[in-house]
């Protein structure tokens, strides 16, 4: 077998290499969390592919639509409610889905615009993040 040593295909290789390499997650918290949701929209991943967005106003508001992944012949297709920031969680409380139950989820951030996040009871998921 013929190794190539060349500089051009070392700088290849490394290239590749470093294009490969998963990007760090960062933790978001505080400060850091609430610039990064508020006044934006949260696109979540679904299962059977599709996102359902989420809307974090900077007021504290929260809107919600299944239309967009096609839940609304099934549920009702809607909903707002408020969030808030608790040290390194955002929290979030619906006025009808989940019973009015208020959720707590960690935030990692793993790109520029997207994210995975662990709810308080361990379900998880992944989103990315738009204006």
């Amino acid at each position: 077998m013929r190794v190539l040593r060349s500089p051009l295909h070392l700088a290849c290789l490394a290239a590749i290499i470093a294009t490969a390499s998963p990007v760090a997650a960062q933790r978001l918290s505080g400060q850091q969390l609430t610039g990064f949701i508020a006044g934006k929209r949260v696109y979540l991943k679904v299962p059977l592919g599709g996102e359902m967005p989420l809307y974090y106003a900077a007021s504290g508001k929260v809107d919600g639509s299944g239309e967009a992944v096609g839940l609304g012949r099934f549920l009702k297709p809607s909903d707002s409610g408020r969030w808030w920031v608790d040290g390194d969680r955002l929290c979030q409380k619906w006025s009808t889905w989940y019973d009015g139950k208020p959720f707590c989820f960690t935030i990692d951030r793993t790109g520029d615009s997207t994210i995975a996040w662990v709810r308080e009871d361990g379900y998880a998921g992944t989103a990315r993040v738009g204006e």
